[in-house]
């Protein structure tokens, strides 16, 4: 009888086990269903039974209180902070994100992919990563991290970064030095007002640059050496100018929503590759521009409305969207489109938006269906 007891009871406790499981599993996928809508880098959630994290603590400003923060405790270099996700199947990954954290937990040394945004730090002490010079994706956007708190040198020992999120902080000016091995860096809606030429200089495997809403009104020569560019986002800051000297490689070039009222001839012919172009809400004016501007046989996409435009700047015939709405033009000058019209001269475009201008519908030429014969929209 005991025997018997004791197998039924081991039975009992298998099933509930099972049913355990199944439990915990339902609960992870909707835990994970949820946390997937709030962060996109949130995955799978686990809490590892360590000691308390390591955590830095930061000198106060002479105008500022002291921060209250965790003293300093020693924790293994591979384990996870207690503030942090580690999940067991993504070993190399750290999840510290929407947690109201105000200082960086200490990162092991196996992390590559590490998520620090939606919190409240601050700041970033010197050597904060020194012990992780693994990492190759650090998200510390959505903070309040100023450039006057970070350390000299917070990133210099990443040799493996290949993307830095720190847009939506108080950056006032672009972090230095950064890893040449960087691909992405995002700064959009900081608080930069500046980019010095030499700022971005060595970052020769940069793909992607997104220095959108912030008060910059000099970026000089900064992206002539960046030879792997392809996505220059410049949109919405206090731009008199264009930048100098474009790198070949640029796909994609954003300026709208700057103050910039001329165009060097033939500036875009040193990029071939560059297929969009977006200036809208700027200042600018025929007079700022020469005959050969837009006559680029790459672009592909060009966005100028909202200017002060009189003309339509001549265009190449391998443009296909051309969009000139909110300027003053009170002509529709076909050349603008084709130098020749006849059967095989002909315009590439497919949308041509003239829309609050102040041009007329009888203002079209009667060779403007010939010329434009590919164009699907065309709104005056």
């Amino acid at each position: 009888m005991p025997w018997a007891t004791i197998l039924i009871l081991a039975g009992l406790c298998g099933a509930s086990l099972g049913q355990y499981n199944e439990e915990e599993d339902l609960a992870w996928l909707q835990y994970y269903l949820r946390q997937s809508r709030v962060s996109s880098y949130n995955y799978v959630p686990y809490y590892e039974e360590e000691s308390p994290a390591y955590a830095y603590s930061y000198p106060s400003g002479p105008d500022t209180e002291p921060e209250a923060v965790p003293e300093p405790q020693q924790a293994a270099p591979w384990r996870c902070p207690q503030e942090c996700d580690c999940p067991p199947n993504f070993s190399s990954a750290m999840y510290c994100d929407t947690r109201n954290l105000r200082y960086l937990p200490f990162v092991p040394s196996r992390m590559k992919y590490v998520y620090f945004q939606n919190n409240l730090i601050t700041a970033i002490q010197e050597g904060a990563f020194d012990n992780a010079t693994e990492l190759e994706w650090l998200a510390l956007h959505n903070n309040q991290i100023g450039s006057e708190k970070m350390g000299k040198r917070v990133f210099g020992k990443l040799q493996r970064l290949e993307r830095l999120y720190m847009n939506n902080n108080n950056l006032t000016r672009l972090p230095s030095p950064l890893p040449r091995s960087l691909r992405e860096l995002h700064l959009s809606y900081n608080q930069i007002s500046k980019v010095p030429s030499n700022a971005l200089e060595g970052l020769e495997n940069l793909t992607a640059l997104y220095l959108s809403h912030n008060f910059i009104f000099e970026m000089g020569a900064s992206l002539k050496g960046l030879k792997s560019l392809i996505l220059a986002d410049l949109s919405y800051n206090n731009l008199r100018k264009v930048p100098d000297g474009l790198p070949a490689s640029l796909e994609q070039l954003y300026l709208e929503y700057n103050y910039i009222n001329a165009i060097p001839d033939e500036y875009f012919q040193v990029s071939p590759r560059l297929l969009y172009v977006r200036m809208s809400h700027n200042s600018l004016t025929n007079q700022g521009l020469s005959s050969n501007t837009f006559n680029s046989s790459s672009i592909l996409e060009l966005d100028l409305s909202y200017n002060r435009l009189q003309k339509i700047p001549r265009v190449n015939t391998n443009l296909e969207n051309l969009y000139l709405q909110g300027n003053q033009i009170n002509e529709f000058s076909i050349s603008s489109f084709c130098s020749v019209v006849d059967v095989m001269n002909y315009s590439r475009l497919q949308v041509l938006r003239l829309d609050g201008n102040e041009i007329k519908r009888n203002a079209v030429p009667p060779d403007a269906p010939l010329c434009l014969r590919r164009a699907t929209v065309i709104e005056i």
